[in-house]
């Protein structure tokens, strides 16, 4: 699932320098003219004249930069049951995006192009984030493809509450248990607020789980070498995280009374001091400031703690651009010279920087909402650096969340029918948070025959 704050900071980037153009066929290669003919798609359909003209601006620059390659830019949406129909007939672009959760897998079938050799030639090769990069890294070590736009999970929490409560709002929870206890200090201090909420509506009640579960160690699906997907929401780590929540609830009273929030529902009772803790997205904090008015002043936010076993990860999501299977090496090479040149070279750009965050500060937008960063810490820090005067949240408030993201192991997101699967899980968190007596192992064998007859069906 896209961070919807994230979809809002993707529009804004796109209105900055972003476009489409209509039609959607495979490059045919070398020219006439011997040059190196390229089709991209940059983003989804639909884009207002600003845009285009943007977009139309950019490529321009590029085949100023690079006279021996022309770009064609159209629109075109990616989605897992069209690919392979796409792929076969020839008609993909030469370079597309693919989400978080389907990068690796993608790789791993030989279903998108090895681009290594031309991505160490990049400027920026030695300087990513390797648990950013390692989406986009098949199980033989090559890279293919290039990650943008990433999103980390994380715990908001609102200082002034911490405050009142008598919790040190510089030292946030770092574990599970700590949230709990923390939540329930705050419910018992400070009346009428929620120590600690969930999202549980609208599919987001499963990507929460999702989080929480792969937090855990665990995973809501599991990918086989033969590229099978088999649904495994009846785990452990589920039942584990299920079971905290239940603590939270009936044990602590430290959820408060309303169990049915939306993504803009919890934002706003957030906003309004109604829920001291939630988890999101790092950038939500964009959307308080636009959406709700949110006083960035009071807000806080870290890491969202990751248990000891080898196998948690944060849960994260994101797009990939990656490079058709079927072009030449020309093309490939060509390719990545346009993903470098217009998805990574604005983020180490000091003149591209400021303009944004200038960009930014004026609309009364974040500007250095935390993120999870694309490059290593130095390059992270020099980017700061570059925007610090035009800084509109208070640094010392993210400083958790920046201390510690470096460190965290990124979990994609289930790979197959997501949105069914999350929506399917809602119920189960719904029903734990208002029954004390759900049946919670009848409930997760449910969602594993009913997602996995959608995953099956994909096959015949």
């Amino acid at each position: 699932m896209k961070s919807p704050g994230k979809l809002a900071v993707l529009a804004a980037a796109a209105l900055a320098g972003v476009g489409i153009l209509s039609g959607c066929s495979s490059s045919s290669g070398g020219g006439d003219d011997g040059k190196v003919n390229l089709v991209v798609a940059p983003v989804l359909p639909g884009a207002t004249a600003d845009a285009l003209k943007a977009l139309h601006d950019r490529v321009q620059q590029f085949e100023k930069k690079y006279p021996n390659i022309n770009v064609k830019a159209i629109e075109y949406q990616w989605t897992g049951t069209t690919f392979a129909a796409e792929l076969a007939g020839g008609t993909l672009p030469d370079v597309f995006n693919v989400p978080f959760t389907d990068s690796k897998t993608l790789a791993n079938n030989g279903q998108l192009a090895d681009i290594t050799k031309y991505f160490k030639q990049t400027a920026t090769a030695g300087k990513w984030n390797k648990n950013v990069l390692d989406v986009a890294t098949g199980k033989d070590g090559k890279v293919y493809g290039i990650p943008w736009g990433p999103y980390a999970m994380a715990l908001s929490y609102n200082r002034d509450i911490f405050t009142k409560a008598g919790l040190d709002p510089d030292k946030p929870p770092t574990t599970l248990d700590e949230i709990e206890q923390d939540a329930k200090i705050i419910s018992q201090k400070v009346p009428g607020v929620a120590g600690y909420m969930q999202m549980t509506k609208d599919n987001t009640g499963g990507w929460e789980l999702a989080t929480l579960t792969q937090s855990l160690g665990g995973k809501l699906e599991k990918v086989g070498s033969d590229g099978k997907v088999t649904v495994t929401a009846d785990n452990p780590q589920t039942k584990q995280a299920l079971a905290w929540l239940k603590k939270l609830r009936w044990d602590d009273n430290a959820m408060g009374s309303n169990f049915l929030f939306d993504w803009s529902g919890i934002n706003q009772a957030f906003a309004s001091g109604q829920v001291a803790m939630y988890m999101s997205g790092s950038d939500v904090i964009g959307s308080l400031m636009q959406a709700n008015g949110f006083d960035q002043k009071k807000y806080g936010v870290t890491t969202f703690p990751l248990s000891s076993s080898p196998n948690a990860g944060i849960l994260s999501g994101g797009n990939v651009d990656v490079v058709n299977v079927k072009d030449s090496p020309e093309q490939i090479a060509a390719a990545v010279k346009w993903i470098d040149f217009y998805r990574t070279q604005p983020t180490v750009d000091k003149t591209a920087a400021v303009n944004n965050a200038k960009t930014l500060a004026k609309g009364d937008q974040a500007v250095n909402a935390p993120t999870l960063p694309v490059f290593d810490k130095a390059t992270w820090e020099q980017n700061q650096e570059w925007i610090k005067p035009y800084d509109n949240i208070p640094v010392e408030n993210l400083k958790p969340f920046n201390d510690n993201i470096f460190n965290q192991k990124i979990s994609p997101e289930p790979p197959s029918h997501t949105q069914d699967l999350y929506g399917a899980l809602d119920a189960v968190v719904q029903a734990v948070l208002t029954n004390q007596n759900a049946d919670v192992d009848a409930m997760l064998k449910g969602v594993d025959t009913k997602v996995q007859a959608l995953v099956d069906a994909d096959s015949k």
